[in-house]
């Protein structure tokens, strides 16, 4: 399967609020099935949502489990994902796909209560706490249309051009 192209910075399509999923249907798996083969060949992607593909759909895929000593759920393929509680903050360094060439320190929220649904319509509920709320905070906040750049503690002093984009 192609892989789709990912926007990047600046393009204004990554700044729209993306719409809740209402049909979990063939083209919902679709979406899906563009996300995953993209994200594959992303170099380290944990995490990519919908909106980066030009999608405005709250669909995003988190999977953090090729990271060494950390505890997560696996591959996650959240739809209409909601942080309902959230605790302890922490400042730790993101980069993202659609903001290639640069990385930067964000502060996030430490634990999250997660709930989203699945592809079938079926809901799940989800404790995660440090790499891999990070990952899926960063995804979410794809779904409202912010990138890690809205979030820098300081454009001046957590802003840090990427030496080598890891594969």
């Amino acid at each position: 399967m192609p892989i789709k192209n990912i926007l990047t910075y600046p393009d204004v399509r990554l700044k729209t609020e993306a719409e809740s999923v209402v049909k979990f249907d063939s083209s919902l798996h679709q979406v899906v099935q563009d996300l995953e083969d993209t994200m594959a060949e992303g170099p380290g992607a944990v995490g990519i949502a919908a909106p980066q593909l030009g999608i405005s759909q709250r669909v995003v895929i988190v999977d953090v489990s090729s990271r060494k000593k950390i505890k997560h759920h696996g591959h996650l393929v959240l739809i209409n994902p909601e942080i309902t509680q959230w605790d302890g903050l922490v400042t730790g360094r993101e980069g993202c796909l659609s903001v290639p060439d640069y990385t930067g320190n964000v502060v996030r929220a430490e634990c999250i209560h997660l709930s989203a649904f699945d592809i079938y319509g079926e809901q799940q509920q989800f404790e995660m706490q440090g790499f891999e709320a990070r990952a899926v905070q960063h995804e979410l906040d794809h779904l409202d249309g912010l990138l890690f750049l809205d979030r820098l503690v300081s454009r001046r002093h957590d802003l840090f051009k990427r030496k080598v984009y890891q594969k």
